[in-house]
């Protein structure tokens, strides 16, 4: 009883101090909004509810989703390919991959295959020049398969656009699967029959087809390094490339190239093109001045000659 009296007058005099038991009033909220927010931390984090997410490629949707939801976790399809080998619907990418342990609930995003290639419209592109047909192309979703080049007085200029062997015309209505090339016979004159090799090295595919097609040249042999497959290959970057940048070819010469997905052999490769570059730019620096120094000699032999004297006018009277 003494206990509780005891309790009792300390709580009074505490009350009693305006200033000390608004500092413990203080404290306590503070105190339970700590433990409060750790406990809702651990309720929204699901603090020790963790799952292995399964390999679901090679699965098809419905029993991807179905084992997802036996181990509370989400499928989202973050994009779709078309690949022919692959019954439409299986999984063929993941992230994250298979074997991470993640929280529950978490979302798994799979690119799955396509059941059938999109087909889109294409634009009738002849009757521009190189630049603006290839920018038409790409914008509907198609690109170059050939440059055909043929001598007329306009360079540049695409005199005809043919897919799958039939030319298109501005009454044609064509659909054809995305990603498709087409054939464009431009003109070219013989006194700019050439162009200059562009840089390609570092470049993903498309943009290094990109970058050729708007120089007037044209796609060689595509090689890829090993594990490079048709899911990773967008990561992939140019390391080599047939000509060197910087060259200069007649327009239609094609230029193959070599991909890679090790950025440091990429690093690599574009510092020893800037080194063959430098190297090349020198070499043609000194055969211009050589040349310069050859043209000023003829030029003062010429003028140290002596000239032939005149005839006599009278000799021919």
């Amino acid at each position: 009883m003494a206990k509780k009296t005891n309790s009792s007058s300390w709580f009074s005099r505490l009350r009693s101090k305006p200033i000390l038991w608004n500092l413990v009033l203080i404290c306590t909220v503070l105190v339970l909004l700590v433990i409060l927010s750790y406990i809702a931390l651990a309720l929204g984090t699901r603090h020790g509810m963790r799952r292995t997410v399964p390999d679901f490629t090679g699965l098809v949707l419905k029993d991807a989703q179905y084992y997802a939801s036996e181990r509370g976790l989400k499928l989202i399809i973050n994009d779709s390919l078309y690949v022919p080998a692959y019954p439409g619907g299986m999984v063929l990418e993941q992230l994250p991959k298979g074997g991470v342990d993640v929280k529950a609930g978490r979302k798994i995003y799979i690119t799955i295959n396509s059941f059938a290639q999109k087909k889109l419209p294409m634009p009738y592109v002849a009757g521009r020049s190189l630049r603006q047909a290839k920018n038409m192309l790409e914008s509907a979703g198609f690109g170059i398969q050939t440059l055909e080049y043929v001598e007329d007085i306009a360079t540049n200029y695409v005199l005809a656009q043919i897919f799958d062997g039939v030319e298109v015309t501005d009454k044609s209505t064509i659909k054809a699967e995305k990603g498709s090339g087409v054939t464009l016979r431009v003109g070219v004159s013989p006194e700019q029959n050439s162009t200059t090799v562009p840089r390609l090295i570092s470049r993903a595919l498309f943009d290094a087809k990109s970058k050729l097609w708007e120089q007037g040249l044209n796609v060689g042999e595509v090689t890829y390094d090993e594990g490079i497959t048709l899911l990773n290959q967008d990561d992939a970057r140019v390391c080599r490339q047939s000509v060197l940048q910087g060259t200069t070819l007649p327009l239609g010469s094609k230029i193959s190239l070599h991909l890679t997905l090790d950025r440091e052999v990429v690093a690599a490769a574009a510092e020893e093109a800037d080194r063959q570059v430098d190297e090349m730019l020198k070499q043609q620096a000194i055969a211009d001045s050589l040349a310069r120094r050859a043209a000023d000699s003829l030029k003062m032999l010429n003028s140290n000659q002596p000239q032939p004297e005149q005839a006599d006018d009278e000799f021919f009277f």
